[in-house]
């Protein structure tokens, strides 16, 4: 299947329901960007909530962005921290 992708801020209850994610593939990464499947649930879905369209190549530059500021803020914590948590990793969107 393929995907759709866009830029979308969590409203809290009722961004997405159940039915929503019965009826289309949808998952949320860093920076708001969500990949939602390209379907006519999944368009209406994007309508609903305000969403800015993307291509995969842009979705992808806005998620690399955010996760190379969270690995700078991430640089700056104290050892303690870093061994406590990992280091924020880039990764494919889907």
């Amino acid at each position: 299947m393929e995907n759709t992708y866009c830029v979308a801020t969590n409203t809290g209850k009722g961004f997405f329901t159940n039915q929503d994610r019965n009826h289309f593939y949808l998952s949320g990464y860093d920076a708001n960007v969500w990949v939602v499947g390209n379907n006519a649930h999944g368009v209406s879905w994007i309508n609903r909530v305000n969403g800015a369209a993307k291509v995969k190549v842009d979705a992808q530059a806005i998620v690399d962005a955010k996760i190379e500021e969270d690995q700078a803020e991430w640089d700056t914590f104290s050892e303690g921290y870093k061994a406590a948590y990992p280091r924020p990793v880039k990764y494919i969107l889907p």
